[in-house]
């Protein structure tokens, strides 16, 4: 998961980016490998004499888990159809990503995505790309602005051991919320303790915008930073979401020639 480790690349933040306590300082790639272990090494000076958090047990859940466990508060749904190309090919292929919305807990946030997706405000989703991806970690998405990385971390800081890596595109930085630029943290009800669960990437407290991230692991390290909102709803998006994580990196650089780009999503 994460490598060599281009620590610039692991953010969900928008413009700035994340410090697992945010993603950009994310635990090591050895902690998700399936013989979990604990560790306490720090990645970034940020980060020090602090454990990431104990990993006695894997993080991984099977999809039949995933679909036992979802939550049962949820009383919107809202869709992505993502065309991609799978691993081993060129061709290309749509499917769809449907989520649970968690309105009834957190609905500002919960309006936020829907109203994107519809494009309600004349702007949104449809047309923009997972631009970060990084196995065993989470797929990133929601800068229709732009579309770019930065180095800040989740947090709010700029981790010592980071850099900005060379690059042509501002991919990562942009985004809006349908209230303005930003909009506060509406609560941390909901943790980050299963695959598929849908959160709100951000550059410290209180800069919600239209970036978010999708897990596909227990991430437990980004509770009470970022703002659970949703979740995937079934198995078969979750599939869709697991193929599209194929098609990452280490540094969250996608290895496919063909971004993951929404082409349509709404409400259902």
């Amino acid at each position: 998961m994460f490598g060599a480790y281009r620590l610039t690349e692991w953010f969900l933040g928008p413009a700035e980016f994340p410090c697992p306590c945010c993603p950009a300082c994310a635990p090591p790639a050895t902690m998700f490998s399936r013989s979990l272990k604990s560790t306490t090494t720090p990645l970034c000076s940020s980060f020090a004499s602090r454990p990431l958090f104990n990993c006695n047990q894997s993080s991984f859940l099977s999809l039949r888990q995933f679909h036992q466990t979802t939550a049962t508060m949820v009383n919107t749904k809202a869709f992505f159809d993502v065309e991609y190309a799978p691993v081993g090919t060129s061709a290309k292929k749509v499917g769809r990503i449907n989520f649970n919305l968690y309105e009834d807990d957190v609905p500002k946030t919960s309006k936020n995505f829907r109203e994107l997706c519809t494009g309600k405000h004349g702007f949104g989703y449809k047309g923009s790309s997972f631009h970060r991806v990084i196995p065993s970690f989470m797929l990133q998405g929601g800068d229709f602005t732009r579309g770019n990385v930065s180095i800040r971390s989740f947090c709010g800081r700029i981790c010592p051991s980071l850099e900005l890596m060379p690059t042509n595109s501002s991919q990562g930085t942009g985004g809006k919320s349908i209230y303005g630029e930003k909009f506060p943290d509406e609560n941390f009800k909901f943790k980050h303790n299963k695959p598929g669960l849908l959160s709100m990437a951000n550059a410290g407290p209180n800069t919600n915008g239209s970036q978010f991230f999708i897990t596909t692991v227990v991430t437990s390290w980004l509770d009470g930073k970022h703002v659970v909102f949703g979740e995937v709803a079934d198995a078969e998006s979750m599939n869709v979401v697991k193929e599209i994580e194929a098609l990452g990196s280490n540094s969250g650089a996608l290895r496919s020639n063909v971004k993951p780009t929404i082409v349509d999503c709404g409400e259902l």
